[in-house]
């Protein structure tokens, strides 16, 4: 009888230490989340951002309001993100640049992307596209590498911000080919893109889903794309590797991350309803129009591929010398 009390109490306990985890899944969310954008509106993070907040907005029954916040190569938002309680109603949509640039490039950040946010899930993948002002006198990448040695330091590319997937793309576009082409940083795509548009900058490495209408609609001139194969939504364009750079590929991830320490019942639903937008038939087509793969994967996994971002882009920032502080 003893033994049986025993069994009956330690059940009682377990099933009392599962209590709170269970009704704390079942409870959430009960009021609207804030998703995060740390760029601009226009730009590749704000475009998927927005899909998934439309999507999960209905699969979790709650809004989910998309919050720009630009500045500092995206350290603006994710700080802020990282700063807030973790009790998963501020997310981030985590550019794979925070993770695996931006510890290169900035040594005096107040907050660490790897320690301080905790990953979700990757929702898309995407390459880049060489885009020129049709101005340009430049129809191949290998008319830009001809335009850039006859003119050094005279041609200008604009990026999404110091730190980015679009600003290391021109690095090692520049590393590759031997060219002194001069980087002005904007707070996101889209400010980018119209300066480039109007003159102000001659190129630029876009994330593909921000460019794909102003190529569409004939403002910009594209080249090529940075993937290790054609881009499905571009596919009449070389990749860089086609185009003759030997070795080049660069491409981007976006996720969903929360501040560090939100319980991990939190963190699988919110796993779940990201999985469920990546197998979303309308939302597979909305984004894959624009330029997107669908990923998808745990928590685990996404950890895993911000470890395989640093092995990628550490020996990148270094050889460029870029930093900023």
């Amino acid at each position: 009888m003893k033994s049986i009390a025993r069994l009956a109490l330690i059940t009682t306990l377990a099933m009392a230490a599962l209590g709170p985890a269970q009704a704390l899944a079942q409870a959430y969310p009960n009021k609207p989340i804030r998703l995060v954008v740390p760029y601009a509106a226009g730009g590749a993070t704000d475009i998927i951002g927005r899909a998934a907040a439309a999507e999960l907005s209905k699969t979790l029954g709650v809004a989910v309001t998309v919050d720009n916040r630009p500045g500092a190569g995206g350290n603006v938002g994710a700080e802020l993100v990282a700063r807030s309680a973790p009790d998963g109603y501020t997310m981030l949509v985590s550019p794979s640049s925070l993770h695996g640039i931006t510890p290169f490039l900035y040594s005096k950040l107040s907050y660490d992307p790897n320690k301080d946010l905790a990953p979700v899930i990757v929702l898309a993948s995407l390459a880049n596209v060489l885009v020129v002002n049709p101005a340009v006198k430049a129809n191949s990448v290998a008319d830009v590498i001809a335009l850039a040695k006859a003119q050094p330091g005279k041609l200008t590319y604009a990026s999404s911000g110091n730190g980015t997937t679009i600003h290391l793309s021109a690095e090692m576009f520049k590393q590759m080919a031997g060219l002194d082409i001069v980087h002005v940083p904007y707070k996101g795509s889209g400010p980018a893109l119209t300066d480039l548009i109007g003159g102000q900058v001659q190129l630029m490495f876009d994330n593909i889903p921000s460019a794909i209408n102003q190529i569409r609609a004939g403002k910009l001139r594209a080249l090529a794309t940075t993937g290790p194969k054609r881009s499905p939504a571009l596919p009449d364009l070389p990749t860089m590797i086609e185009a003759g750079l030997a070795g080049y590929e660069a491409t981007a991830w976006f996720g969903l991350s929360f501040p560090a320490g939100t319980p991990r019942e939190i963190i699988s639903r919110m796993n779940a309803e990201g999985m469920k937008a990546t197998r979303a038939p309308d939302f597979i087509r909305r984004v894959n129009e624009q330029g997107y793969e669908m990923v998808g994967g745990t928590p685990e996994q996404m950890a895993a591929t911000i470890q395989d971002e640093l092995r990628r882009w550490g020996p990148v920032v270094k050889a460029s010398g870029a930093k900023v502080d």
